[in-house]
């Protein structure tokens, strides 16, 4: 079964400010992080209370949060509990999510501090942990057991074609993943499991381990395009642990041992790196065997760069579609041309094919790992989490003729 699609309400069109269609490195700047107070460090105010959970627990900064941690609690999508029947709700145009994202949870949280994520460190003083928010949506706790236990009575309606362990940067995440991991191939046999990993935790046993368990695709959040991003935004510009050469290092390992067509890596746009700085790692991963998932920037709340401005759709809809034509139409970066800002130009395809490809729409949906629709179809399509439904940036659903005329608006004249 997939995710209906629901009645259409009118939505504005996206008018990018004064007619800007890139986001350029200069502007492209994080605020400088402070330092928490010392009783609000690694959950200090979580774990002083020490507030025994109860079932599920909606994210509520008004109230105590309860002491909860992986492997017996984790957090996951709203759109994935509303699909799971954990919270009622409904998402415009689509009735469900098709992938359960499962993110590790602990009261010290994720000890990295990535500028553009909601989910770091730097927020210690404001929100603890199970409160915080992630691309865009809340993620609501739940004991794993019922988890496990909702999905293998067909809880889900069929609805789920994939699960997600998203792992966060904290001392027990490795072997917390493993337990997750175990625990869900031992009971459910029909929904391939995807790891989204910490290479700054892990070695090249660890993924061997991960793949031996069953997990099925591994992937690596690179998000930033170019070396100088990744520092700024989530390395030693921010008072990171991460680095560009331990995650390439890490991916190359899944590369090797899970094979082609079951790794991958995901990519932010519109950070302050050119668009052939994005493309040229699409292709990168394309030549080792792997495929790219892709993110609009959108300022995420409470973030390091909450207030800049989001990816135009210019540039979103360049580099959408001139992703889609490497990762699975066979055309090359080699093949593309750029002007002198790094924007698309061209897209190495004749004319024909390439409006041909257009009219389809695959190539602005979310781009993440397959389902059972097709190769290039993605289970985990995200729904909102890179913008709103007003502006949408990737598409968790089908488009029709009206959606693709308000994407070529959107992408402008487009040559081959």
């Amino acid at each position: 079964m997939s995710c209906s699609e629901m009645p259409q309400q009118p939505a504005l069109d996206f008018v990018d400010e004064a007619g800007k269609d890139i986001n350029l490195a200069k502007e492209m700047q994080p605020r400088t992080p402070s330092a928490a107070p010392a009783e609000t460090r690694n959950g200090g105010r979580v774990k002083g209370n020490d507030i025994n959970a109860q079932g599920l627990y909606r994210p509520d900064y008004r109230i105590l949060t309860p002491n909860m941690r992986s492997p017996e609690y984790v957090q996951m999508s709203t759109a994935a509990a509303i699909t799971l029947g954990v919270l009622p709700g409904k998402m415009y145009r689509t009735s469900c999510t098709r992938c359960l994202n499962l993110l590790l949870t602990y009261p010290e949280g994720c000890r990295a501090n990535c500028a553009y994520c909601g989910l770091a460190r730097h927020r210690e003083a404001e929100r603890d942990y199970a409160d915080r928010n992630f691309i865009r949506v809340d993620w609501p706790a739940v004991p794993y057991d019922d988890v496990i236990d909702i999905v293998a009575a067909g809880g889900d309606g069929g609805r789920f074609h994939r699960m997600c362990i998203s792992m966060i940067t904290h001392p027990n995440s490795d072997a917390d993943t493993v337990t997750v991991l175990r625990r869900w191939t031992e009971k459910i046999k029909d929904i391939p499991v995807s790891i989204l990993s910490n290479p700054t935790t892990m070695q090249r046993q660890d993924v061997q381990q991960l793949h031996d368990l069953g997990a099925e695709i591994f992937t690596v959040a690179i998000d930033a395009a170019n070396p100088e991003v990744f520092d700024r935004t989530r390395g030693s510009g921010v008072q990171s642990p991460h680095s560009w050469e331990k995650y390439w290092s890490v991916l190359e390992d899944a590369a090797d041992i899970f094979g082609p067509e079951k790794f991958g890596a995901h990519l932010i746009v519109g950070m302050g790196e050119s668009e052939h700085d994005v493309l040229s790692q699409v292709q990168r991963l394309r030549d080792m065997g792997g495929h790219s998932h892709m993110f609009a920037f959108f300022p995420e709340k409470g973030s390091l760069m909450d207030h800049l401005p989001p990816t135009p759709r210019a540039q979103w809809r360049r580099v959408q579609l001139a992703r889609y034509l490497i990762d699975y139409r066979g055309v090359r970066l080699e093949q593309m041309r750029f002007d002198e800002a790094g924007r698309v130009v061209g897209f190495g395809l004749p004319q024909a094919d390439l409006e041909a490809v257009i009219d389809t729409g695959v190539a602005f949906r979310t781009s993440g790992c397959p389902g059972k629709e097709g190769e290039d179809i993605s289970a985990c399509d995200r729904p909102y989490g890179d913008s709103p439904p007003s502006d949408i940036a990737s598409y968790p659903f089908k488009l029709n003729k009206k959606d693709v005329a308000k994407v070529r608006r959107q992408l402008g004249p487009c040559n081959c």
